[in-house]
């Protein structure tokens, strides 16, 4: 009997994690895998690419995690610089183009196909956008375009558009490299992945770190110079003189193949699949990562969100399915974790607005805390904000601001949220306390007591 053929449109952590997981589950004469990569690299870490520009790790081998020659030593036909330009569906066949080979063209069948096509930075079409020296990070050829910019810069003059992870995330690698760094936010404060009030506390803390960030600037063109290369960037405020522009607009779902191919799509552009990650309507078509979107366990919503962690999961996921296992991926609470010079910064659930979305009466409350006792050296601010359902006193969403260990306590609030966690139970879980690394009352147990009382003064 002939191996089924299961093809992977992506090579990076869920394309990659799903074949190593079919792998192991099936031998290369039941299953044959090929997989396609347009880029150079696969199975990387896009999230170490900041720090990676800001020299803080090596790159790019440092960020591989498995080389395409460890991929093919299991098996898998892993074909780098290879991009799928057609899914056709009807067949059962994928059109690729080697990008190194003159564009060769060929088809190739499946009777399994995955679809981890990732992400894509938003790039605004704006007057000079695609100018040399503007820059979106998303890939390691991306990263490494950067450095071979940055290298030949002419001065030290940096503009990021777009104060998001990303945005945060590269000013702080500029700094390091000796960048007079200007941030330029649309949005009243910085990070909008947090309530405005949080955010606040961060673009106080950047000011304070020497990178300039204009709130409420919207950007309307890059200019260039006589060469063609990006000068500066314009609001509709004033100018920006820039060496180096960096794009940090966030990113969405990466489905031109699925449109065309008429798959199924969400608000945001993103697939939508079951809780196998199979896509809906299409038995043989399995979809992860950036590419798609996921449940929101908090608000019951579906949700675009690009991390690498639920791409490894999902992967994991899909390659137990296709190798006749099984597996789910119940959804996500939305947590993530930053940090900007030695500010920390994180959140998990939902923020104000998105409960108001969700159609949710909730109380919030803030505390100010420290990240260790008092009384002990190194002690330093924190600031954690709670929401909670008004009527159930169920944990909604946690945001956290502060510095050194401030970030990962999150953890315990996405445990607590995806628990269904009332705020009166956080109150009695059992913390690890020692005056280095905790006051006797953890801030986030704190914010649990206040958001508990809150609830009873709300009443129903």
């Amino acid at each position: 009997m002939a191996a089924e053929q299961l093809v992977i449109v992506g090579g990076d952590a869920a394309g990659m994690a799903a074949a190593s997981q079919a792998r192991r589950l099936r031998k290369p004469d039941e299953l044959a895998i090929t997989a396609f990569e347009r880029s150079h690299f696969a199975s990387y870490s896009a999230c170490g690419i900041p720090y990676w520009v800001g020299g803080e790790v090596d790159g790019p081998d440092a960020l591989i995690a498995r080389t395409p020659e460890e991929h093919r030593a299991r098996d898998i036909d892993l074909r780098m610089r290879c991009e799928v330009t057609e899914l056709d569906l009807e067949r059962g066949r994928v059109r690729t183009r080697e990008l190194d080979n003159g564009g060769r063209e060929s088809w190739t069948g499946f009777d399994k196909l995955v679809l981890a096509t990732g992400a894509r930075p938003r790039r605004p079409g704006l007057p000079g956008i695609d100018a040399p020296g503007v820059h979106g990070v998303q890939t390691l050829d991306d990263g490494r375009a950067l450095l071979d910019s940055l290298d030949a810069s002419p001065g030290r003059r940096a503009v990021v558009v777009g104060a998001g992870y990303i945005g945060v995330e590269m000013a702080e690698a500029l700094i390091r490299r000796d960048y007079e760094v200007t941030v330029l936010e649309q949005s009243a404060q910085p990070m909008s992945t947090l309530d405005p009030d949080m955010g606040a506390l961060v673009h106080e803390a950047m000011c304070a770190m020497g990178i300039e960030t204009v709130r409420g600037a919207t950007v309307t063109g890059v200019l260039t110079d006589g060469d063609g290369r990006a000068r500066a960037v314009t609001t509709e405020e004033a100018e920006y003189p820039a060496d180096v522009v960096v794009l940090g607009l966030g990113v969405r779902p990466e489905t031109t193949l699925a449109a065309a191919a008429g798959l199924p799509l969400g608000e945001s552009g993103g697939l939508l699949t079951d809780l196998g990650m199979r896509v809906r309507g299409h038995d043989h078509i399995w979809a992860g990562g950036d590419c798609v979107e996921v449940l929101d366990l908090v608000s019951g919503q579906l949700r675009h969100i690009a991390l690498g962690t639920h791409a490894n999961k999902h992967g994991q996921v899909i390659g137990a399915n296709v190798g006749g296992g099984y597996a789910t991926f119940p959804g996500v609470v939305g947590t993530a974790v930053s940090k900007v010079c030695d500010l920390e910064i994180a959140r998990t659930g939902l923020l104000e607005r998105q409960a108001h979305a969700a159609g949710l009466r909730f109380v919030t409350v803030t505390v100010d805390a420290t990240n260790r006792a008092g009384y002990y050296p190194g002690a330093r601010p924190m600031h954690v904000k709670m929401l909670a359902e008004r009527r159930t006193g169920r944990l909604l969403g946690v945001q956290i601001v502060g510095r050194e260990g401030a970030g990962k306590r999150v953890d315990v609030a996405a445990v607590a949220l995806t628990a269904g966690m009332t705020v009166e139970q956080m109150t009695a879980l059992d913390l690890g306390y020692a005056p280095p690394f905790s006051p006797v009352w953890d801030p986030v147990l704190v914010a649990a007591r206040k958001a508990t009382a809150a609830v009873r003064d709300a009443g129903a």
